[in-house]
């Protein structure tokens, strides 16, 4: 067998005339298990393709009995064949037999083959079928004999795709019935209300030549679409839109990195010499990254693949002669739909008439959430079956607040969704002309609302809120778009900017809080049972001091004469903090050694987040100039409810008595100790809350910038008095929340909520 694949551009043309040749699916299908086997000096060669309801049935065989053609049958996941279309990855094994997923079939007569080596054949990203090759002799299949049959593998995806073997709508998910009126949930990724015409994005190229006539030809042709795509790539950060600096131009310095990639160039080039076309070989290798990437759990690097699937793509446009590069001219109000989008294809499309966009797949890691962001385009994400339900030109109504996309929607909705942008832009106007208004309470109780960020592209928030600070700047996104640790220059022009921004309000910036939900591709992840109570924040700082060093000297020079707030997160003990303390005290002795400027205050803070500190709270208090409750994360510990469970989303109300006496007592210690208190988790951003909130003595709250208007419109309309007497007489409540209570309080005394 390897004397044989040393040879595979001749398999790759004796194959590709088989395909061509005349006949039935099924006769030519016959005639190409056969040329595998004799080339592959395999005693077996069969194809299994993929049937609706999740089956892989018997198609075509060499060496099998024949009668178990289009009889035997596996799901997926069921047998090794299930194995490979479930893992959607190569399974090469000395002993099938002895292999727990075997499943025997006697109709087959396989027993007496030891021998398999199994892989995918893939139809736009998904398993369309699987290629098994046998052998009697036990062994394991060499590594360029496992390279040769995936590039068969792919060869022979030409003839699956036809249609002719398998219906076409066999070969995708389950279509569903389009035409009729349909809202579809998912998850708001960037916040806003948009409408327009649906416009599907560009369907995945076709590959119509699959086999190279002369190598040297495909790799020039190769070499020349790579250098056109980097030029595109480096006049693309010169976009209007995002030539000023940011993260969202970190994300396009980033993605530009991967078109640079010398590993993904050279399995390009390997493709190419096995016999492939240029574009052939970029899909050959896309399919490999996207079968693997599929299979890892770590969102944030499942996303990278998006970042490949774009470069792929536009490579292989660039190398057939599209000289658009995707590009879809928009004439009116327009909703982008899409399974997946990477970063650079999103600006491909003009924003003028970019209404909104809609994904079947997306997060708030994606790069392109963040490139969406900056531009100004709700994304609506995560929506099940999405390319289903929809077809071009279909009329799309996208609500991120209510977490809807409406499909071709009735006029009721129509009409309902012109009257939603009315009156939030009536109320946005509002919130303007109240901007500069101070958030004092009717009995004239001063309340400071400032604002959370994460990105530059927050920072212009901080006038157009009327927020009075930052009262929350996560640093993490630096550190997650990042392929290596960024330097320390490079920190310090981020926190710097912010500084500049912000000028004499204050900001509050928090250390890193990486790991759970929040990886950096630099760093090494062990798979963890809780996450979220695992190896994060201040525990990954402190494992790895020389990050926590590097940030904070990054802060330090960022502040130089100017007032510095700093803070950590994920405290569960004194001792912890003590530790950050010294750190950072190194770092401050480090500046006059090397004679540079201090900052011209320093006040050091730390998140409570850990219901563990509320033992220590008094000794807490006396070593932090301010304090932090974060209770995104400290109210999933409080009620040991995992926040990402959704079948606990609703179960516990943050208006229960139990959490209300609990920030009480957290506010009467600070103020008793004289210690600054702010609430910065999204209970602070909700109406109710932030007025249960003020009721319990709390002064400071910082929300999203959308926000800062609704919270001091309800605060301007409050008689702290009376509230704080009401609270006071409901905070011992045995009922499971007292939410209802706090709304009819708010409609009877005309609070503006």
């Amino acid at each position: 067998m390897p004397d044989h694949v040393s040879q595979p551009r001749l398999l790759l043309r004796r194959l590709h005339s088989v395909m061509a040749s005349d006949g039935a699916a099924q006769q030519r299908l016959d005639r190409v298990v056969r040329v595998i086997a004799q080339n592959m000096v395999a005693e077996v060669c069969s194809v299994y393709l993929s049937r609706a309801g999740g089956i892989l049935e018997l198609f075509a065989t060499e060496g099998l009995n024949a009668e178990a053609v289009h009889r035997t049958r596996l799901r997926f996941g069921e047998g090794l064949v299930g194995l490979v279309a479930e893992r959607g990855l190569p399974l090469n094994l000395s002993e099938a037999t002895s292999h727990p997923r075997f499943a025997y079939r006697p109709e087959t007569g396989e027993d007496i083959y030891h021998s398999f080596l199994g892989v995918p054949i893939l139809y736009h990203g998904k398993v369309s079928g699987i290629l098994v090759v046998q052998n009697v002799t036990p062994r394991t299949y060499m590594p360029e004999e496992v390279e040769a049959l995936q590039t068969i593998a792919m060869v022979l995806a030409e003839l699956v795709s036809s249609g002719d073997l398998v219906a076409a709508g066999e070969l995708s998910e389950d279509a569903t019935s389009v035409g009729q009126p349909i809202a579809l949930d998912g998850i708001a990724l960037v916040a806003g209300i948009g409408a327009g015409v649906a416009v599907l994005k560009k369907p995945q190229v076709h590959i119509t030549r699959t086999v190279a006539e002369s190598v040297d030809e495909e790799l020039a042709r190769l070499d020349e679409a790579i250098t056109r795509m980097r030029q595109q790539l480096e006049d693309m950060l010169e976009h209007p839109d995002l030539a000023h600096g940011g993260e969202h131009r970190e994300v396009l310095e980033t993605y530009r990195l991967f078109a640079y990639d010398r590993g993904w160039q050279e399995k390009i080039r390997e493709a190419v010499n096995s016999g492939l076309t240029a574009e052939a070989a970029v899909e050959r290798v896309q399919q490999e990254n996207r079968a693997r990437m599929a299979k890892i759990r770590d969102p944030y690097l499942r996303e990278r693949i998006l970042d490949f699937e774009d470069l792929a793509a536009r490579l292989i446009r660039i190398i057939q002669g599209d000289t658009d590069t995707g590009k879809q001219p928009l004439t009116q109000d327009s909703v982008l739909v899409a399974r997946s989008i990477g970063p650079a294809e999103l600006m491909d499309y003009d924003p003028q008439f970019l209404k909104a966009v809609v994904l079947e797949e997306g997060s708030s890691t994606a790069h392109v959430t963040i490139i969406a962001r900056a531009m100004g385009i709700p994304v609506m994400g995560q929506i099940s079956g999405l390319l289903n339900h929809i077809e071009q030109g279909d009329e799309v109504v996208v609500d991120t607040a209510q977490n809807h996309v409406y499909v071709r929607p009735s006029d009721e909705i129509i009409e309902g969704y012109s009257e939603a942008v009315k009156v939030q832009e009536q109320l946005l106007a509002e919130y303007a002309a109240e901007r500069d208004l101070p958030a004092i309470t009717k009995d004239g109780q001063q309340i400071d609302l400032l604002m959370n960020a994460g990105l530059l592209a927050d920072l212009p928030s901080l006038d157009t809120s009327g927020a009075e600070g930052i009262g929350l700047f996560r640093t993490e996104f630096q550190f997650m778009v990042s392929p290596a640790l960024p330097r320390v220059d490079e920190q310090t022009r981020v926190y710097s900017a912010v500084l500049d921004a912000a000028g004499d309000k204050p900001v509050v910036f928090r250390t890193l809080d990486i790991g759970g939900d929040k990886p950096v591709p630099f760093l090494p992840r062990e798979s963890e049972e809780n996450p979220a109570m695992g190896m994060r924040a201040i525990r990954v700082a402190l494992e790895r001091p020389a990050l926590l060093r590097y940030q904070l000297r990054a802060l330090l020079y960022a502040a130089a004469g100017r007032d510095l707030h700093v803070m950590f997160p994920m405290i569960a003990e004194v001792a912890e903090l003590r530790r950050c303390k010294a750190i950072l005290k190194k770092e401050i002795d480090r500046l006059d050694k090397f004679d540079k400027q201090q900052p011209a205050n320093i006040k050091v803070g730390c998140m409570f987040e850990v219901p563990s500190l509320s033992w220590q709270l008094d000794s807490l208090l006396a070593e932090v100039d301010f304090l932090s409750i974060g209770t995104n994360d400290l109210m999933q510990f409080f009620f040991a409810c995992d926040r990402s469970n959704p079948k606990l989303a609703d179960r516990y109300d943050l208006l229960a008595p139990p959490v209300l006496s609990f920030l009480r007592m957290i506010i009467s210690a600070c103020h008793a100790a004289n210690v600054p208190v702010t609430l910065c988790g999204e209970m602070g951003g909700r109406s109710i809350e932030a007025m249960a909130l003020v009721a319990l003595g709390l002064k400071k709250i910082s929300v999203s910038p959308t926000s800062v208007g609704p919270v001091k419109r309800l605060l301007r309309s409050v008689d702290m008095r009376q509230l704080h007497d009401f609270l006071s007489d409901h905070i011992q409540s045995t009922e499971h929340s007292i939410r209802d209570s706090l709304i009819y309080f708010a409609r009877d005394h005309g609070i503006k909520m």
